[in-house]
């Protein structure tokens, strides 16, 4: 029964998101070709190979991190910052995909840096996961001392956990994403989701805009951010799959 659950689930969240998001896909795509036809009329000296090889080319320069910039090139996603952020993404498991290792070297550092790091990212969020329910454990046990609440301590103080969390780590952060990354909230909002539940899209990443100047302190904050963020998650996550079970 629970397989049937789960495939008849999966089933459901495929048939809604083909409805919401093919006819976009079929519409920016002959937008695409439409574009391509256009510019090869237009400029009949280009010709379709070499225009292929092109974007091709630029496809490949984006994904790792470069861009361009009138005649010029942007770098900076594997500076000290990004290649820090990187780490955090990789022994979190986000694994946002918009950037990855292309050297050889690189990779196999890589796969010996996720396999040690991925345990000790583990082990981490379950300290600071069990310090949290510590703090809220004593601050209901001190209610019930103070007011002579039983049951309404616990409760309420689990109430005042999940907020404050969704306020730090849901509801407030798509603030500072709208203000440094020009996101609007519904975007901000959805990539703090995807980023703490670690299922890490990639569509939308922090920090990667050439066109737009970061602070030196933007990305440690938003490392720090994903840290707790994520063992407040796995707490209210732990809780939904209590509730199921």
């Amino acid at each position: 029964v629970l397989l049937a659950v789960y495939v008849g689930y999966l089933g459901l969240g495929a048939a809604v998101l083909q409805a919401l998001e093919r006819p976009v896909e079929v519409k920016a795509a002959q937008h695409l070709l439409q574009e391509r036809w256009e510019l090869l009329a237009n400029h009949t000296c280009l010709q379709g190979p070499g225009l292929q090889r092109l974007i091709e080319g630029i496809i490949r320069a984006y994904k790792s991190g470069i861009t361009l910039r009138g005649n010029t090139t942007s770098l900076g996603r594997w500076d000290y910052s990004g290649s820090f952020f990187f780490s955090i993404s990789a022994i979190t498991t986000i694994g946002y995909g918009n950037l990855s290792p292309s050297t050889a070297a690189g990779r196999i550092f890589c796969i010996v840096f996720a396999l040690f790091g991925i345990p000790l990212n583990l082990v981490l969020l379950n300290e600071i996961g069990q310090l949290m329910l510590l703090w809220v454990q004593r601050c209901a046990h001190r209610l019930e001392e103070v007011f002579q609440w039983q049951n309404k301590a616990s409760f309420l103080m689990k109430t005042c956990a999940l907020v404050t969390g969704l306020l730090l780590f849901l509801l407030l952060p798509p603030l500072l994403f709208s203000d440094k990354e020009g996101w609007s909230y519904e975007e901000g909002f959805y990539y703090s989701f995807i980023t703490l539940s670690t299922i890490g899209f990639g569509d939308y990443v922090i920090g990667m805009n050439p066109d737009r100047t970061y602070p030196s302190w933007y990305k440690n904050v938003i490392s720090l951010w994903i840290l707790f963020g994520m063992a407040w998650l796995a707490l209210v996550i732990k809780f939904c799959i209590n509730l199921l079970e």
